[in-house]
């Protein structure tokens, strides 16, 4: 077939999916992990034409990891005594289905790395906490089938943090710069299953704000969460604030967290260009160690209210909320 004439369909997106859980699972003692969050990205076209089933899509792959797992579970059920017995390799335990549904969106492929009919699925996996690591970590899976090749990435990345969630404009403190005159756009939530807001926001409490301009227009975005990862995006990286912007600003370009114990926020810059703090660069918490990066934990405070600068291209308007 032509690439020109190669799509994806549904049907393909699902089992990819599926082939996504297989390929990034953890054997425990008693139990196997499997990663309960996965992003599809496809080609703008394919994207555009599968849109408005997304939600089906969505439904029919959680059904397809349900239906799979029960397998697996039914194998390990009748193979794991048996082998025991005989002396032979143990096989992996049962898998333990996620407490919340399978987290599943979809991306279009806005940097032109994917041709029509191509799939790229990337899997998160929370691996279990060190006690000598602060926090957890994810195992990122990225996969990418072209026709009958597929390509691999692994990457372990802290562990994301939950959705950002937006919410309208009258609930938020006052912003640090000229709110526009239309009602504000915001970036896709992170938890939805079309890339858009599901509906009204849940009352989180919101620890600051964040405002800035990019191709699409002016946005505010409330965070209520510790961990807020900023950038571009793109295939198999899951940021939560996701710029349009040019290509200088890093596809995860810092990370901002806050310390739940005190309420302050920290900036960590993961950029390839650099990040600024009211005018003043930061520094990097990125070391390159036989050609490949390494976060090395690096981290500054943020002032009640800041100024963010991502590589010279954006501003970023940071407020924490009560400031007066």
């Amino acid at each position: 077939m032509d690439e020109q004439e190669r799509t994806a369909t549904g049907r393909d997106i699902i089992l990819e999916i599926v082939r996504a859980m297989q390929g990034n699972v953890e054997p425990l003692l008693f139990s196997t992990i499997a990663p309960t969050r996965y992003c599809v990205y496809l080609h703008p076209a394919d994207y555009e034409r599968l849109e408005g089933i997304f939600p089906l899509i969505a439904d029919q792959a959680r059904r397809a990891l349900d239906k799979e797992v029960a397998r697996w579970n039914e194998a390990a059920r009748r193979t794991r005594l048996p082998r025991k017995w005989l002396g032979g390799r143990e096989p992996a335990p049962p898998i333990e289905l996620p407490a919340d549904a399978w987290d599943i969106r979809f991306e279009p492929d806005v940097d032109g790395e994917m041709a029509p009919g191509d799939i790229a699925v990337a899997s998160d996996l929370t691996l279990p906490a060190r006690p000598e690591l602060e926090g957890s970590k994810t195992r990122r899976v990225t996969t990418l089938r072209r026709g009958a090749e597929v390509s691999r990435r692994e990457q372990v990345l802290d562990a994301p943090p939950p959705a950002v969630r937006p919410v309208p404009a009258a609930s938020l403190p006052a912003a640090p710069v000229e709110t526009p005159a239309q009602p504000p756009s915001f970036p896709p939530e992170a938890g939805s299953a079309n890339g858009s807001s599901a509906g009204p926001p849940d009352a989180r409490t919101v620890y600051a704000t964040l405002a800035y301009e990019d191709r699409q227009g002016p946005h505010r975005v409330a965070v209520t969460t510790n961990q807020v990862v900023i950038g571009r995006g793109g295939v198999g990286y899951w940021v939560d604030v996701k710029l349009d912007v040019a290509a200088d600003v890093s596809r995860e370009h810092l990370r901002l967290r806050r310390d739940e114990a005190s309420g302050q926020f920290f900036l960590k810059d993961l950029s390839s260009l650099g990040t600024s703090l009211d005018g003043v660069p930061v520094p990097t918490s990125v070391e390159v160690v036989d050609g490949r990066k390494r976060d090395i934990g690096v981290e500054v405070p943020l002032p009640p209210r800041a100024r963010i600068g991502l590589a010279n291209v954006i501003v970023l308007d940071f407020e924490l909320a009560g400031t007066p």
